[in-house]
C-alpha cells in the first residue's frame, strides 16, 4: 500500500467506534500510511472530542452506545462544516446511506470492508479536503459575481449583499459549479458525479436536499429562487448572466 503524499502525512483521524477489534485494526492500518489516530468508543464522548479538538478526518460508526452516528454527524456539521466525515456502518440499507450523506457525511463504507477499500476512501476524502483548503481553486483574486452574490475563489468565501454565507464543502462545490456555468442545465447525476463521485450513482435525493439547503442560505425567497433554477424532469441550472 503506497503511503500518503507528504502534505497528508500529518493528518489526524478521530475514530468513533465501539468495537475494540475494529479500533485496533483501523489504528494499525492508518498508522501504516502515516496517519495518527485518536479512538473513542462511545457516542457522547466521540461527539465531545470531535467538537473540542481539531481533526483532519472523523471516521464515524453508525451504531454506538449513547448518541448514534446520525446524531453525531448532524451535530458535528452544525459546528464544523468542513471537517470530513467517513461513515462506517454494519447496515447496508439504502436509506441509511442516503440519510448519512444528507446529514453531511462525505463518504461511507459498509462492514465488513476490505482494508484496501477503506484506505482508498480515506485517502480520497483527505485529498478532497486538502484541495478544498488550497488557494489554487482559481487564479489569485478571481471572483464570480452574479447580482448580489459574490464568490471569492481564492479565499473560498461567499457573500450575499455583503453578508458572509457559511456553506459546507459540498454546498460550496455545488454553488461554484453552477456559478461558473450560468445558464447551463445539469442533471442530478452529473452533479452527483462531479461533487460526490461516481460511487453515489442513483442518490438523486441527496442532490435535492443539498440544493434546498443552499437555496435557504443564498436566496431571498427559496420558494422563488433567483439563482438556482429547477429544470423540471432533469435537474438544475444557474440563472443566465444577463438576468442579474
Amino acid at each position: 500500500m503506497s503511503p500518503l503524499t507528504p502534505a497528508l502525512q500529518s493528518a489526524d483521524v478521530l475514530i468513533i467506534e465501539d468495537d475494540p477489534k475494529i479500533l485496533e485494526l483501523l489504528t494499525l492500518h492508518l498508522g501504516d500510511i502515516g496517519l495518527t489516530t485518536e479512538t473513542v468508543s462511545s457516542g457522547n464522548r466521540g461527539l465531545k472530542r470531535a467538537l473540542e479538538s481539531e481533526h483532519r478526518l472523523v471516521i464515524l460508526d453508525l451504531m454506538l452506545p449513547g448518541l448514534d452516528g446520525f446524531e453525531i454527524c448532524k451535530k458535528i456539521r452544525a459546528e464544523k462544516e468542513h471537517v470530513p466525515i467517513l461513515m462506517l456502518t454494519a447496515k447496508s440499507e439504502e436509506l441509511d446511506k442516503v440519510l448519512g450523506l444528507e446529514l453531511g457525511a462525505d463518504d461511507y463504507i459498509t462492514k465488513p470492508f476490505s482494508i484496501r477499500e477503506l484506505l482508498a476512501r480515506v485517502k480520497a476524502v483527505l485529498r478532497r479536503s486538502a484541495a478544498y483548503g488550497e488557494s489554487s481553486a482559481g487564479p489569485a483574486g478571481r471572483l464570480l459575481e452574479h447580482g448580489e452574490l459574490r464568490i471569492d475563489l481564492e479565499k473560498r468565501t461567499v457573500t450575499v449583499e455583503g453578508r458572509k454565507i457559511e456553506l459546507t464543502a459540498k454546498e460550496y462545490d455545488l454553488l461554484v459549479m453552477f456559478a461558473s456555468n450560468p445558464g447551463r442545465a445539469f442533471s442530478r447525476q452529473q452533479l452527483l458525479d462531479s461533487v460526490w463521485g461516481y460511487q453515489f450513482e442513483g442518490y438523486h435525493h441527496t442532490v435535492n436536499s443539498h440544493i434546498n439547503r443552499l437555496r435557504s442560505k443564498i436566496e431571498k425567497d427559496p420558494a422563488e429562487p433567483r439563482y438556482i433554477k429547477t429544470v423540471w424532469g432533469y435537474g438544475y441550472r444557474f440563472a443566465e448572466a444577463d438576468k442579474f
